[in-house]
């Protein structure tokens, strides 16, 4: 097991950013290339030499987690959650959705 850390500019503790910081901009993504957690893919190509990279929508790794309680989900998990966390049901931005392709391919 190792820790989950979220990477991004300007974090609070739950995982917001500079870029996305209402109460509900909790989710942090996976990045296929590098494998680590960012906060949005704005912060990852700003702290990064590569693009971020999406992670497949099929795959079972996790690739999706949630601020609040650093619970993990595969990108199915996620998607299927309805914009709430599966564990402490802390609600994620719906507006998420405009950025699934992404996060996800």
């Amino acid at each position: 097991m190792f820790d989950i850390v979220i990477k991004g500019i300007n974090l609070d503790q739950q995982g917001r950013c500079k870029h996305w910081h209402t109460d509900v901009d909790v989710v942090a993504n996976r990045c296929a290339k590098c494998r680590k957690y960012y906060a949005c893919y704005l912060c990852h190509d700003a702290l990064n030499t590569h693009p971020f990279v999406p992670v497949s929508l099929d795959t079972e790794e996790t690739a999706v987690c949630c601020g609040v309680c650093l619970h993990q989900m595969t990108p199915a998990q996620y998607l299927h959650a309805h914009y709430q966390c599966p564990k402490c049901h802390h609600l994620f931005n719906a507006q998420c959705a405009l950025h699934k392709n992404t996060y996800f391919c």
